[in-house]
């Protein structure tokens, strides 16, 4: 029986479904079944077994649920107890949205990290909105930057932003925006996400909506002529600016949002976490969330990738 073994367990209990857990982690689906199939055989019980509603727990995995909770988030401790006895850097994972991996996670956590004194291994990866408290609160990511989170958890709103439709200069917008075509990044597909709620209060059926890679993708698209799209207008600022985009206005927009840092409650909380909501709230971080685009060091650069516990 492993960590990573009950960290699988405890994900698809809490998700309800394999692929859930899989997507969180950032692994194969077959790879969490292989996790569980070693747990089930290690206990001689099925722990979950497959109902309409999706995962459903035994007796056993009941019991065995809140067991593996804990040793899961003990395994957190131990890992940060040992790199704080060796001098290794503290490590921060920390679970964002599409747009903020996209736009801001990189640059945001480079400068966090290059602070005088810092001593943190800092990395980000996509989550969706309802997999944040999952994650959390299981201590598979220290922190959750996007919407606000519920479930005991501690969120501050540390940025506020506008979000408006986009589309080309050279195009008139007529008639109902649910019939528009939609061009939008994966968030699109997250459906606790500001862009799917956003979508949802203008009434756009999945029939008219298409989902880009990117929302820089996205845009592209939209500027080229080929439907709409939807932006933190702080973020396509310079694409407004040059007049690559213009801003399309819609019964649902400007719609204000806020981004928040979500934790643990502060007294069980780590270290790193601790600093980030601290350092979230400084001039200098503000402005990156403002203007991300000035870009980081090669030598600091982090691609977007998902929260893992697997290496």
């Amino acid at each position: 029986m492993t960590l990573a073994q009950l960290s699988a367990f405890v994900l698809v209990a809490r998700l309800g479904s394999v692929s859930g857990a899989a997507r969180a982690l950032g692994v194969s689906e077959p790879a969490v079944s292989q996790a569980l199939a070693a747990l089930r055989q290690h206990h001689g019980d099925k722990l979950l077994v497959r109902s309409p509603n999706g995962m459903t727990l035994t007796p056993g995995g009941s019991r065995l649920l809140p067991i593996a909770s804990q040793m899961v988030a003990l395994g957190a401790d131990a890992d940060a107890a040992v790199r704080e006895a060796n001098g290794v850097a503290e490590r921060l994972q920390v679970a964002v949205t599409s747009t903020i991996a996209e736009f801001v996670a990189n640059p945001l956590l480079a400068a966090f990290a290059a602070r005088p004194g810092q001593a943190v291994d800092a990395s980000a990866g996509v989550a969706r909105v309802s997999e944040m408290p999952v994650l959390v609160s299981n201590r598979l990511a220290d922190a959750a930057l996007g919407p606000s989170l519920e479930g005991g958890l501690d969120s501050t709103p540390i940025f506020r932003c506008t979000l408006v439709a986009v589309g080309s200069p050279h195009t008139r917008y007529t008639g109902s925006p649910a019939k528009w075509p939609w061009l939008v990044d994966p968030a699109a597909a997250d459906p606790g996400s500001d862009t799917a709620r956003l979508l949802g209060r203008l009434g756009v059926p999945e029939s008219v909506i298409s989902v880009f890679p990117n929302q820089t993708a996205a845009w592209s698209a939209a500027a080229s002529g080929n439907g709409v799209s939807i932006a933190a207008e702080h973020l396509a600022a310079p694409q407004l600016r040059r007049h690559e985009l213009k801003i399309v206005p819609t019964p649902a927009t400007p719609a204000t949002v806020c981004w928040h840092l979500t934790t643990l409650p502060r007294d069980r909380g780590s270290v790193a976490a601790a600093a980030l909501r601290h350092f979230l709230g400084t001039p200098a971080a503000m402005q990156l969330m403002r203007s991300p685009g000035s870009g980081v060091p090669p030598s600091r650069f982090r691609p977007p990738v998902y929260v893992t516990i697997w290496s």
